[in-house]
């Protein structure tokens, strides 16, 4: 399968910190950051140790994840297992946004 069935269910969002959330809770750094387009999660990569954008996805389901460090205009859909092209429909960045690599 190429086509992704769920963006329809993309979101404008507001991001739930500047930087992956639980990492700044915990101390810990990130590689790269991950929006979700459901409820506006910011969470690490899988390159991440903690890789919190996949545990985010597994504990809620919400399927499609934006590359945001910054912007980066593709998002990735956990279910269909492919990437979309946002176009320029990205989610801006509240502020500065920490680097830990």
């Amino acid at each position: 399968m190429d086509e992704c069935r769920h963006t329809k269910d993309i979101q404008k969002v507001t991001p739930s910190a500047l930087g992956c959330e639980e990492c700044l809770k915990s101390g810990s750094w990130w590689v790269h950051l991950r929006l979700c387009r459901s409820c506006g999660h910011v969470g690490c990569c899988d390159d991440s140790p903690n890789r919190h954008a996949t545990k985010h996805f597994h504990a809620t389901q919400h399927p499609i994840i934006e590359g945001y460090d910054p912007p980066e205009g593709w998002g990735w859909c956990f279910v269909d297992e492919v990437f979309i092209d946002l176009g320029d429909d990205t989610t801006p960045q509240n502020g500065p946004i920490p680097r830990f690599y």
